[in-house]
């Protein structure tokens, strides 16, 4: 069973640049969580293809239009 405090802190996500948090729903914190392992799997294989040449990318581009779309506060906090 999960606590009050659990709840409101386990999907808590900050800006790697400059550290600004914000609290994400569930599905908020899973489309943002594979937004970064998609970018970290493109990154790679564009190391071994050429930029660009990742199909990780399409992902990427979803999960930011989907934050676009349904959460632009966490747009801005977190991925602009």
């Amino acid at each position: 069973m999960e606590t009050k405090t659990q709840t409101q802190t386990h999907n808590i996500r900050s800006n790697r640049f400059n550290g600004e948090s914000i609290q994400l729903t569930d599905e908020e914190a899973k489309k943002h969580d594979e937004l970064f392992v998609a970018e970290m799997l493109a990154t790679a294989d564009d190391k071994l293809h050429g930029y660009g040449a990742s199909r990780h990318w399409n992902t990427v581009r979803k999960n930011i239009d989907w934050f676009i779309k349904n959460n632009a506060k966490a747009y801005m906090v977190l991925l602009d």
